[in-house]
């Protein structure tokens, strides 16, 4: 049955609203997928992935991509042989990010407590907010018509009384739908699933409910606790025949304050020189001052991680006489901290930095020795024009290279 008209049944059968449903679960569609459609409409409709161009796994594919049975995690090989016409595009984190960023402070802004579950997902619990917004339901319309307009990029958001069944519902919305479960019709509506919808129900666990008959929730409940605990053990039984009860007593838990931002690449092809990991750790820098710089913070100690194609790690961290949002002193001191590690034979599999220590940029900081603040203008300069045209419009002199790939950008790409 295909997901159109199964949506529009649920919809029917379900979409009234219900006060004691307070919990949502935004999840974005083929999110990898849908930010790079943004600037590629020409590949819409055809079967596409983002991940490993030769090597490596799937990061996320299409839906149309999903019909020949590629999916997230799966070998880049494989997915080649299931679906021969596939066109896989390298992976773009920073800008998946940067998006990511956007949806969350707009979800943030509707209520505190969110829960970012990945850069893709998150729960909402909007009690607090339906006077300012309306029903959840209201709410749910208004989240899925906003990140569409503000980002353009799809999103599903599934409705209900608890976690657990907000990330059902939003699972069954997709792609590009919105499920509400009113707190009465929980079990009416979660015992017809297959047992796979349950969170905690991997293979092993399938197999053995399934030697036994159990095919749906409602067979699950069906069993009893008793029988599951038998069947499982204690602490899996117990869990499984609460979640099929619609027993879930998590609450949404809004994240801490972020304490580091981080970039870091990796490269199918090893870089072989010092030049080419600097060039790197010059875009990571500029990139990390830009996120440092939008979130109103500076970073105060400045990491290091370089990985060699025998997978040996070296990280390095350096404190800063003074904490500084500016691409130019995170480079510095990303620079200092290479200049001071053996290049590794064989070559660079990884690079990163990291910025951590972030203080709030309005706790004071004083000006670097010789800096009259040319260096902020051209940092503002800098952040303007790439949010205006895209972060591809202006880069550093020694990164605009013949051979793009030696810094990890592919041709052609954003």
């Amino acid at each position: 049955m295909s997901r159109a008209p199964r949506l529009q049944t649920a919809k029917r059968d379900w979409g009234s609203d219900d006060s004691a449903t307070p919990i949502l679960h935004v999840d974005m569609d083929a999110f990898f997928v849908s930010v790079e459609l943004l600037s590629k409409p020409h590949l819409r409709g055809i079967p596409l992935a983002v991940g490993g161009q030769e090597r490596g796994v799937i990061s996320a594919a299409s839906y149309e991509a999903r019909t020949f049975g590629v999916n997230s995690a799966m070998p880049v090989a494989r997915a080649k042989r299931l679906c021969p016409q596939l066109v896989i595009l390298p992976v773009d984190s920073e800008r998946y990010r940067d998006v990511s960023h956007r949806i969350m402070d707009f979800l943030r802004s509707i209520t505190p407590l969110v829960e970012q579950v990945s850069v893709d997902e998150a729960f909402l619990d909007v009690s607090g907010v339906r006077k300012l917004f309306g029903s959840p339901l209201e709410i749910g319309r208004m989240i899925r018509h906003e990140i569409r307009a503000r980002e353009g990029v799809p999103a599903s958001v599934g409705i209900a009384s608890t976690k657990h069944l907000a990330k059902i519902a939003s699972t069954q919305a997709k792609p590009d739908g919105l499920l509400l479960v009113p707190e009465s019709a929980s079990l009416a509506f979660l015992h017809p699933l297959p047992i796979g919808a349950l969170w905690g129900v991997g293979e092993k666990t399938r197999a053995i409910l399934e030697r036994k008959g159990v095919k749906t929730v409602g067979d699950i409940a069906e069993l009893g606790e008793k029988t599951l605990i038998r069947m499982l053990g204690t602490a899996a039984g117990e869990k499984l025949f609460a979640l099929c009860m619609n027993r879930d007593t998590r609450s949404v838990i809004p994240q801490r304050d972020e304490k580091s931002m981080s970039k870091e690449r990796t490269f199918f092809d090893p870089l072989l020189d010092r030049s080419s990991v600097e060039a790197v750790i010059l875009e990571q820098s500029h990139d990390l001052g830009q996120r440092l710089r939008a979130h109103g913070v500076r970073a105060a100690t400045i990491s290091l991680k370089v990985r060699s194609v025998g997978f040996a790690t070296i990280s390095r961290s350096v404190t800063l006489p003074v904490a500084t949002d500016r691409n130019a002193d995170i480079f510095a001191a990303a620079q200092r901290l290479f200049d001071a590690v053996s290049f590794p034979d064989g070559g660079v599999r990884l690079v990163g930095v990291r910025a951590a220590g972030l203080v709030p940029r309005d706790s004071g900081m004083q000006l670097s020795f010789g800096d009259d603040g040319r260096r902020e203008a051209i940092d503002h300069t800098f952040d303007e024009v790439r949010e205006r045209f895209g972060r591809s419009a202006l880069l550093a002199g020694r990164l605009v290279l013949p051979s793009p790939d030696a810094i990890g950008y592919p041709k052609g790409s954003n």
